[in-house]
């Protein structure tokens, strides 16, 4: 599997099964988010508010490999081009590209949205994740100290962002 054989498309409330299967496995794996139970594709549904673009990278059978969402982050009104992200993939298709291909494809979904700002939390033991965001032009902010605890232990996370030139007049 390359990236090249795999595509990206803007994800529906179909997917969300999918997507629930992938976010649990990152849920397992600790290192990725500070939540601990599974989540349903009835959860992940509602996501799909219409305003923040999901977007899904599928292989060439269809099947969700991976996918990057946007979130709320404010409800005051100057932070309305702000949004909050996430990206996963599925475990058995770490390492070839996916996490890029989302994080590109939500960008431009975000561009054409209105978003003038992208902005996430990576624990700090996330190399993967964070090498992926410096690749993609996101900066590391700084490192928000005991942000949370996961599974009984204090847990660091490092403040990440990306001005989308495209929105900024």
């Amino acid at each position: 599997m390359t990236a090249a054989t795999l595509a990206t498309r803007p994800a529906t409330p179909d997917d969300a099964a999918a997507m629930a299967d992938i976010y649990n496995e990152g849920i397992v794996d600790r290192i990725a988010t500070f939540e601990t139970n599974p989540r349903s594709a009835a959860d992940l549904a509602g996501w799909f508010d219409g305003k923040h673009p999901i977007v899904a990278v599928v292989d060439q059978g269809g099947q969700v490999v991976g996918y990057a969402a946007t979130f709320s982050y404010a409800d005051r009104c100057c932070y309305a081009g702000i949004a909050e992200f996430s990206v996963y993939v599925r475990r058995s298709h770490r390492g070839q590209g996916v996490g890029a291909l989302a994080m590109n494809a939500l960008i431009t979904e975000a561009t054409k949205a209105g978003f003038w700002k992208l902005l996430s939390r990576v624990f700090v033991e996330n190399k993967a994740s964070l090498g992926l965001m410096r690749s993609l032009g996101f900066r590391e902010v700084g490192v928000h100290e005991k942000h949370g605890k996961l599974d009984g232990v204090w847990r660091d996370v490092v403040a990440v962002e990306r001005v989308i030139e495209a929105n900024l007049g």
